[in-house]
């Protein structure tokens, strides 16, 4: 398993999704995901009450591989740090037990010091230390 600073690695993740140039944030995402690698994301709150009211009880997202990943990155860069009122910053600790990193994060207003929104991120690395699987857990 490859040796890395944990912290660099997180703020590195955090950047990602902050990222204004197109061609930076593909690269980044290249750099930081194996090929084929997997986010699962926690559905939004709104979306699992949707379908929770038609009998589906576990909502989950995902995005697979490059393309998919650098997607998901955009648009929520377009929606969450492009209208230039906050971006999204590492919170507390990483920690990691063997190729498991984890590690809290917020959607934090430029001008203010309530975070807006968070979550929590748990990676699994690939032996070359990119991430294999991204788990995010929406909400603080």
């Amino acid at each position: 398993m490859a040796d890395i600073d944990l912290d660099a690695f997180a703020h590195r993740y955090i950047e990602v999704w902050n990222e204004p140039d197109a061609d930076t944030r593909r690269k980044a995402v290249e750099e930081l995901w194996t090929e084929d690698a997997l986010q699962v994301l926690q559905a939004p709150e709104a979306m699992r009450e949707a379908a929770q009211k038609v009998g589906m009880r576990n909502v989950v997202l995902e995005a697979r591989g490059h393309d998919a990943l650098e997607f998901r990155v955009r648009t929520a860069y377009e929606e969450f740090v492009a209208p230039g009122a906050a971006d999204f910053r590492v919170r507390g600790d990483v920690q990691r037990l063997h190729d498991i990193v984890r590690f809290s994060w917020v959607w934090m207003p430029l001008a203010g010091d309530e975070p807006q929104g968070g979550g929590l991120q748990v990676l699994a690395l690939a032996p070359d230390g990119r991430i294999a699987t991204d788990y995010q857990f929406i909400g603080l």
